[in-house]
């Protein structure tokens, strides 16, 4: 029996220690369970679905990336993040992690896998507020969208109603920051990548459950950390992004920096987080000296 399946089947455990970061943090979301596998499923569907790589959820339950899953099989998922301090707001958005926490009176009571702008068309950071929350919109299509359309070769459409084929899903909430929106997705295993034209994409699930619960006062902030280091009472975890938009933040360096800001270097062991450190496979790892 591998680590991961003994910890799953110890308690499909869920940690909420006390963080650090290079953004301070405070748990850490997710767990370590068994997931049986469904008809249809595969690796990158159910690592949309849960914010983890395909190709971690692979080498963590030793299957090729391309494997053919068979229904009722079991799979070990982790999905455990290190969730930074809410800058302001309700909601927050690390990019390199891709998930979005929505908080209520400082505490966190949702944390959703999201899809984010590719690199040549990124998601901006910032901070914002809610402009409006529209059930059913019809996109209107942006010129530099009907462009990029018209490059591809593809039928320009400007304007798509509500329904089956419009890329919003059912729900949109538009934010301050100029042409961005949270909203639902027809393509739900594009979740966890970076594949959008700057827009949020949440999974339909996910985002009518926030559309239901979040305001039109609600605010928020997104920022970009593509490391986090946290402490609980005995364990340090550590989480690596790639480094998706090229903003630096990602080296030994800045990683012994993070750990001695935290007053933590003393406690990691420096080879296991090099490790993690190569990887940047998102997932918080415990890094802590036995």
């Amino acid at each position: 029996m591998n680590f991961l399946r003994f910890l799953a089947l110890l308690s499909c455990l869920l940690y909420q220690p006390q963080a650090v970061a290079g953004q301070s943090s405070l748990i850490i979301s997710g767990s370590v369970f068994e997931y049986t596998v469904q008809t249809g499923d595969y690796l990158i569907k159910i690592g949309a679905r849960f914010g983890v790589e395909a190709t971690t959820l692979a080498r963590d339950n030793g299957l090729k990336y391309d494997a053919l899953l068979m229904p009722e099989q079991k799979l070990i998922i982790d999905n455990r993040h290190i969730v930074p301090v809410a800058q302001t707001g309700d909601l927050l958005l690390n990019l390199p992690q891709r998930m979005l926490y929505y908080f209520k009176y400082g505490e966190l009571l949702a944390a959703y896998p999201v899809g984010l702008g590719k690199p040549s068309w990124p998601t901006p950071s910032g901070g914002f507020n809610l402009m409006n929350m529209v059930a059913n919109k019809t996109w209107l299509v942006p010129k530099s969208i009907q462009e990029e359309m018209r490059r591809e070769g593809k039928v320009v459409k400007t304007s798509v109603p509500p329904g089956p084929d419009n890329p919003l899903g059912k729900y949109w909430i538009g934010l301050s920051l100029p042409g961005i929106g949270i909203h639902g997705t027809i393509a739900p295993a594009s979740i966890y990548h970076f594949q959008s034209h700057g827009c949020i994409r949440l999974h339909p699930d996910d985002v009518e459950a926030l559309f239901m619960q979040i305001t039109p006062d609600t605010s928020g902030s997104i920022i970009y950390a593509p490391m986090l280091l946290a402490e609980s009472e005995d364990k340090i975890f550590l989480e690596v992004h790639q480094d998706i938009y090229n903003k630096g933040g990602v080296s030994q360096e800045a990683l012994q920096q993070l750990a001695q800001d935290a007053l933590l270097a003393y406690r990691i062991d420096w080879a296991r987080a090099y490790a993690v450190l190569e990887r940047q496979d998102g997932i918080a790892r415990d890094v802590t000296l036995p």
